[in-house]
C-alpha cells in the first residue's frame, strides 16, 4: 500500500512538470508522515493498539499530523505537508486522497465524512460531520465543507459551496 502512495505522489510531482526520482519522493515533506500512518494502520488492524498509540504520538511529535488510528485510506493516499493535518479516527476514505498543510477531517455529533476517489484538499481546509465527498472532487484553501460534494465539484468558501462542475 505505501509503495502505492509514493508512486501516487511521484505522479503528482510529474503532472506539475517535477520529473523526480523515487528517492527524492521518499525525502520530501510529509512522506515520512505517510509512512508512519500506514505503520499506525498496520499495527492496529493486527491488534496493537497500545504499539499504534506510539506510532501516532510520534507523527505527532515528529510531523505534527494527528491521524486516528482506524482513519482507513485507500492505495493513493497523500500527504504534501503534514504540519497541522487533523483526520478523525471514523474517517473513511478511497483512492488517491491528498491533502496538503493545516487540513482538518473531523467528527461531528458521532458523524465522520467518507471521502471517496481522486480528492484534492487545499491547505487549511475543513470537513466536518456525516457527509460525503464524492469522486473527482477538489476543496480549495481554507474552505470549510459541511454538506456534501457531488461528482467533479470544486468546493469553495466558508461556508464552501460548489462551483464548475465537471
Amino acid at each position: 500500500m505505501l509503495k502505492k502512495d509514493f508512486r501516487r505522489k511521484q505522479q503528482i510531482f510529474w503532472e506539475d512538470g517535477a520529473q523526480v526520482s523515487m528517492l527524492r519522493i521518499l525525502i520530501s515533506d510529509g512522506s515520512g508522515a505517510m509512512i508512519l500512518y500506514r505503520l499506525m494502520r498496520w499495527l492496529s488492524e493486527r491488534g496493537l493498539a497500545p504499539l499504534a498509540l506510539v506510532i501516532q504520538w510520534l507523527n505527532k511529535f515528529l510531523n505534527g499530523c494527528v491521524i486516528g488510528q482506524k482513519a482507513d485510506f485507500d492505495e493513493g493516499f497523500v500527504i504534501m505537508h503534514p504540519v497541522g493535518i487533523v483526520i478523525n479516527s471514523k474517517v473513511k476514505a478511497g483512492k488517491n486522497v491528498t491533502l496538503e498543510s493545516g487540513v482538518v477531517i473531523g467528527d461531528e455529533k458521532g458523524k465522520s465524512p467518507v471521502l471517496h476517489d481522486d480528492i484534492f484538499i487545499g491547505s487549511g481546509a475543513k470537513i466536518i460531520g456525516g457527509l460525503t465527498i464524492a469522486n473527482h472532487v477538489k476543496v480549495g484553501a481554507n474552505a470549510v465543507v459541511t454538506k456534501s460534494a457531488l461528482q467533479g465539484e470544486t468546493m469553495l468558501g466558508i461556508p464552501a459551496k460548489a462551483y464548475n462542475k465537471s
